[in-house]
Formats: structure tokens, C-alpha cells, sequence
């Protein structure tokens, strides 16, 4: 068996050198003769040397995008010499992937951060779920078309192909891409657990899900049962996989070569599409005319890259509204910069957004406090930015302006620390086809703020947090954490609640609370709600508070005003 996994192993490293080595020879003819007559022992002592020279942030930044970055790239960035020439690299990296320079937002590395938090929350076993195969894969190629799933593993029938006759698998996945660019058509990936800890490895071996394999006797294949039952092809196989011999003939798909070359192919970085930039448009504000309330929450995604949803409310009372049959219309353009504290330009925005009431109901809405809501989720490294934004109102062009400061928060690596504590007046699943998708949306859970932290008792209130760096039994897999919930009013407790692993899940190094709370039964008043989370093994804890507010119940049901 050894001398089997050593000849997929080599025929694997021998595709990846085939495939990258036109690459290499192409991007070293910008070197100077020195670097040209570097061997391969010194270039890979020498980008050790330079990768020891890069700061964290920098350094967890080349981590981050080892997916999506060319060799090529890579080689250019470890050569900067001053932080000032890697951010303009970043900047231009990412620029290279915009399909739309005409457009501030850049849609590439927004979805790329959307697919890594996706990861992280699904995929997570005795690591961040980005860096495990399933994520890589997911974040490279997104999701699958189809998902063949099977968590538990069990009794197993195998296609023809793989030889027929029923064995008993290890917990495994088949991804099939109905199409992949630059790959072909069908590509399946499997996906095997053999450790039955929820660490699913990518294999090339279309039969590493057997898990009767080195069991005499059991899990035979068809044609293993007429030859009396000898497993002993599945053991001389040259071709790198596992496999009874297959009734009808092996698939053209199942070639070894077509699976080195379909596995060199599935690593490689995707194409870059190197684009002019167009001049950046900068808004300049007289007065302020229109008041509404922001705030900025910080979810990391790696230890590089942190996730910073930024959120607009705009009371209807600050909004001009027009009759358009029967129904009163007002809309805002909202604009939005993020700049570092050198005036660089890191991320720009801007939406239109448009509140319709019934005419009937306005004076309703107005009188109850009600807001128009907009979400942006920016994609930033930690590090201290301006933010500055505006909100216009079209129809009487009064304008609102605030420009802050935003101090993105860089994660310990190792010490128990927690996202920022969303008070939200909606919290609900998604469907699968809107996972990462549009405003307020959070993996696979949609959070929406409430920024006055405003309730009535005939509603809902839902909070939201991340919990990240718990400790990761080595034999389990799994965290040992206990979350404490605690509300009170005044010095009065109101509502006590612990959960711990054994409820929340199979969790691993992250944990997500969301919670929804009715509050039919508490008297109007001021409260505070503070979340205590305990990693039993290291004995760390952290604590996360925030304040509501409960009012009487409408006179008229929310529901019943639609926007």
C-alpha cells in the first residue's frame, strides 16, 4: 500500500510540474540574470528568508488569497520593500480581477469573502473551514451543482464502474460542476472522511470512500464474489486507485491521467483578467440636511481579512414622499468611501434605495418611528480607516453626511474573542440559492440590525455573534463551550438560559449564536441583555453586553405596513 500511495503521489507531483512549469520559465524573464541563475533549492530558501521579513498583516495576506494568487504574483510581493509598495500591490491585485472597473463595487473579491465566511461556518473541523478541501474548492469554484451527500457514512452500492456490489463507505461527498472554465464539463470531486471527525479530504482515489477495504471477506465487489471472493485486484492496481475491477470497463473519466490532470487543473489559481482602472469619482458635501443613524459590526473571516457590515437607517419622517397612485414614494442615494489614514481609496459604494407606503398608512408609519434600512458588507484588513457617507434624499434633495472613523479590529490568533453583538429585530435561514447573497445575509442566516435597539412587545427581538478561537480537542475534533445568557432590568434578573456544545452542535473553532427572543411577556422598559461564552478546556471566557428597549405594543400590527 505504501508503494501504491507513493506512485499517486509522484504521478500527481509530476502533473503539477508539467502544468506550472511553463508558467514559472514565462515570469522569470523579468528577473535580473542574478535571479535567473538562482536554483530552485535557493529561490525556495530565499522566498522563505523574504516571507520571515513581511509583517503579520502582510503576511496573513499572502495566506489568505494562496488560492486565487499567481506564482507569478507571489514571487512580485515577497520582493516589496516598504509597506507603502505592497498596499499599492493589494490594491492593484485586486483591480485585476474587478470584471467591472466601471463599477466602485468590486464584485470578484466581495464574493471571494462572502465563499471564505461560507466556509468558515460549514466546513470548520479541526481548522478554519477556508483552509480545509472543501472550502478551497468552494471558494475557488463556488458552490456545486449538485451535492451527493452522505454525513454517515453506511451502506453503499457502488456503480458499475467502481465494480458493483454493496460495501460499507466512510462518511463522503460528491460535488459535480455541471461545467468548470478551463476544466470541461461534469467535473465530479469526492470528498471522504475516513477519521469520522468531519474532516472530508479531497481524494483522486474514486474508491478512498470504501471503508471494508482492508476488511477480508466483506464489502466484495460483483465480480469479487464469482472469482471467490478475492480482493487482491484492488491491491495490484497501477493506476492509483483502490478499485475492484470494473464491470463493463473502466470510464474515460476514471484514466488516471484524465484525474492528474483534472486535479493539477482544479488547484490552479483562476485566470486574471488584467483591466484598466477608471478614476475614482469624489462627492463633495456643502450642508447637512437629513439625519439617520449607521453603525458598523466586525466579523472576521481570516486572520487577515475581517468582514465589516456597514448599515444606513433613515426615518420616514426625515424622507419626502410623492403620491405615484395611491402610493407614497420616496428615495435615497446612498454613497459610501472607505479610505486608509493615507487617503487611499480601499472600498467605494453606491445604491439607490426606494421606500413605497400606502398612501393610507403614511401618517401611520411616520407616527410609529419607522426606518428604511440598507446594508453594505465590506470586506477589510484590519487597521484604522475614515468612512464617510452620504444619503440623499431625491425627491426634496436634502442631504445627510457623516464622516467617522473605523478601527477594524485585527483577531488574536489564539485568545477567545467574539464578533460584534448584532441586536436584530429579524433573524431567519436563507434558501439555499440566496447563501452569501444580498443585504443583511451572513453565511446561511439572515441578520437584520435594529440600530435603535427598539422594540415593541408584540415583536421579536434576535441577536447575532461570532465566537472564534475555541479549543479544538486533538481526539474529538469538537469545542467544549458553554454560552450563559443573561437579562436584566436594573438590578432585577429577567431571563436566565445556558447552552452548551451538546446543544449548539457539533461546533468547531467558531461558534455562531443566533438567538430569537418574544417579548410578550416583559413590562416596558430599559434592559440589558450580556452574553457570557466559556471554553471549558482552556478555561478562557468573554463577555459581550448590549442594551434594548421595549415599548407597548402598535396600535397597529407592523405586519401590516408594507415597504
Amino acid at each position: 500500500m505504501r508503494s501504491l500511495k507513493m506512485v499517486s503521489v509522484s504521478l500527481l507531483s509530476l502533473a503539477l510540474i508539467l502544468v506550472f512549469a511553463p508558467l514559472a520559465s514565462g515570469q522569470n524573464s523579468q528577473h535580473t540574470s542574478r535571479h535567473q541563475h538562482f536554483t530552485k533549492k535557493q529561490e525556495k530558501k530565499r522566498e522563505k528568508e523574504l516571507m520571515k521579513e513581511l509583517g503579520n498583516p502582510y503576511r496573513h495576506w499572502l495566506d489568505e488569497v494562496s488560492y486565487i494568487i499567481t506564482p507569478a504574483e507571489r514571487k512580485e510581493f515577497l520582493k516589496l520593500q516598504t509597506n507603502e509598495e505592497r498596499e499599492k500591490f493589494i490594491q492593484a491585485f485586486w483591480a485585476r480581477r474587478n470584471p467591472d472597473p466601471g463599477s466602485p463595487v468590486n464584485t470578484y473579491k466581495e464574493q471571494f469573502y462572502r465563499r471564505i465566511a461560507y466556509a468558515n461556518e460549514h466546513f470548520s473541523s479541526g481548522e478554519p473551514g477556508w483552509k480545509t478541501d472543501r472550502g478551497r474548492i468552494y471558494i475557488m469554484w463556488g458552490p456545486p451543482s449538485e451535492i451527493d451527500s452522505h454525513p454517515a457514512g453506511g451502506p453503499y452500492t457502488r456503480p458499475a464502474s467502481e465494480g458493483g456490489g454493496t460495501t460499507t463507505a466512510y462518511p463522503f461527498e460528491i460535488w459535480t460542476y455541471n461545467y468548470l472554465p478551463g476544466i470541461g464539463n461534469n467535473v465530479k470531486l469526492m470528498f471522504v472522511d475516513p477519521t469520522m471527525t468531519g474532516e472530508y479530504e479531497l481524494t483522486m482515489n474514486p474508491c478512498a470512500n470504501d471503508a471494508m477495504h482492508f476488511v477480508p471477506g466483506a464489502g466484495l465487489s460483483e465480480s469479487e464474489i464469482m472469482n471467490g471472493g478475492s480482493k487482491l485486484d484492488q491491491f495490484s492496481n497501477t493506476n492509483g486507485t483502490t478499485c475492484p475491477t470494473a464491470i463493463g470497463g473502466m470510464p474515460e473519466g476514471m484514466n488516471e491521467f484524465n484525474r492528474i490532470e483534472l486535479y493539477a487543473k482544479i488547484f490552479q489559481p483562476p485566470p486574471v483578467k488584467f483591466k484598466d482602472l477608471e478614476a475614482m469619482v469624489t462627492s463633495h458635501v456643502i450642508r447637512n440636511q437629513l439625519s439617520y443613524a449607521y453603525r458598523a459590526d466586525f466579523l472576521r473571516i481570516t486572520r487577515a481579512t475581517d468582514l465589516v457590515p456597514v448599515t444606513i437607517e433613515v426615518p420616514d419622517k426625515q424622507m419626502s414622499f410623492r403620491d405615484r397612485d395611491g402610493v407614497q414614494t420616496a428615495t435615497l442615494h446612498i454613497f459610501g468611501r472607505v479610505t486608509t489614514l493615507g487617503g487611499e481609496v480601499a472600498q467605494t459604494f453606491e445604491d439607490p434605495v426606494t421606500v413605497q407606503i400606502p398612501g393610507s398608512l403614511l401618517q401611520q408609519s411616520i407616527h410609529d418611528n419607522d426606518q428604511a434600512i440598507y446594508q453594505k458588507e465590506i470586506p477589510l484588513r484590519p487597521g484604522l480607516y475614515q468612512l464617510d457617507l452620504v444619503v440623499k434624499d431625491m425627491n426634496s434633495g436634502n442631504v445627510g453626511v457623516v464622516n467617522t472613523r473605523l478601527p477594524v479590529p485585527q483577531y488574536n490568533d489564539t485568545k477567545l474573542s467574539s464578533s460584534s453583538l448584532i441586536i436584530a429585530d429579524q433573524i431567519e435561514g436563507v434558501s439555499a440559492n440566496d447563501i452569501g447573497l444580498g443585504q443583511f445575509v451572513i453565511g446561511d442566516v439572515k441578520v437584520r440590525p435594529d440600530l435603535t435597539s427598539t422594540f415593541r412587545t408584540n415583536q421579536t427581538m434576535g441577536f447575532y455573534m461570532q465566537v472564534y478561537n475555541l479549543h479544538i480537542d486533538p481526539k474529538t475534533h469538537r469545542a467544549d463551550a458553554t454560552v450563559h445568557y443573561v437579562i436584566t432590568r436594573g438590578k432585577q434578573v429577567v431571563l436566565q438560559q445556558t447552552d452548551t456544545s451538546g446543544k449548539l452542535g457539533d461546533i468547531g473553532e467558531q461558534l455562531d449564536i443566533e438567538k430569537k427572543l418574544p417579548l410578550s411577556g416583559m413590562a416596558p422598559g430599559h434592559y440589558k441583555l450580556q452574553i457570557t461564552v466559556v471554553d471549558n478546556t482552556t478555561h478562557q471566557d468573554l463577555v459581550k453586553s448590549a442594551d434594548f428597549t421595549v415599548l407597548p405594543a402598535h396600535r397597529l400590527d407592523v405586519s401590516e405596513v408594507q415597504k
